[in-house]
């Protein structure tokens, strides 16, 4: 680490602690020239690829838009904000497995709408609408019968 001081490369590490999230690392260093003392921050560079939007546009992944999207889905449902912070780390984590610099957002909304559809039924079909544009009431009924459907197929097979 360069000395903020006298520019020397050589430095000793005195203290590390971790911020209470242990997500940023803060170290104090001494410098071996100048015996000056300095801070640095270290923090986990995660690499997400860009999102594709459906015009074309690219924009990088912002975990907050998920997270309020999901928090109005979820909205006077017994979801709790841990729940909703446990799936999107999933989501965060299929990203970055997903191995290459772009995504469709397609994609990540499909990810999305299977882990509500788990999370909860009535967030998965406030969600929906929403991201699948219904056009109408029709639309909005086949999807609910494709979930009532869904839930008969899974107490037949028990």
């Amino acid at each position: 680490m360069k000395c903020p001081y006298c520019g020397h490369l050589d430095d000793k590490v005195i203290d590390s602690r971790l911020n209470k999230d242990a997500t940023i690392t803060r170290r104090r260093r001494a410098c071996l020239s100048c015996d000056q003392r300095f801070t640095t921050y270290e923090r986990l560079e995660v690499m997400v690829p860009v999102l594709v939007k459906k015009d074309g546009r690219r924009e990088t992944w912002d975990r907050q838009k998920i997270v309020v999207g999901i928090e109005k889905a979820c909205e006077k449902r017994s979801v709790s904000r841990d729940k909703i912070d446990e799936f999107v780390d999933e989501v965060e984590h299929k990203l970055q497995d997903y191995g290459a610099k772009e995504i469709p957002s397609k994609v990540v909304g499909e990810w999305v709408m299977e882990g509500l559809h788990l999370l909860d039924e009535v967030a998965y079909v406030r969600f929906a609408s929403v991201y699948r544009q219904f056009k109408d009431v029709n639309e909005f009924m086949a999807e609910l019968k494709s979930i009532l459907d869904a839930r008969e197929d899974d107490n037949t097979a028990k």
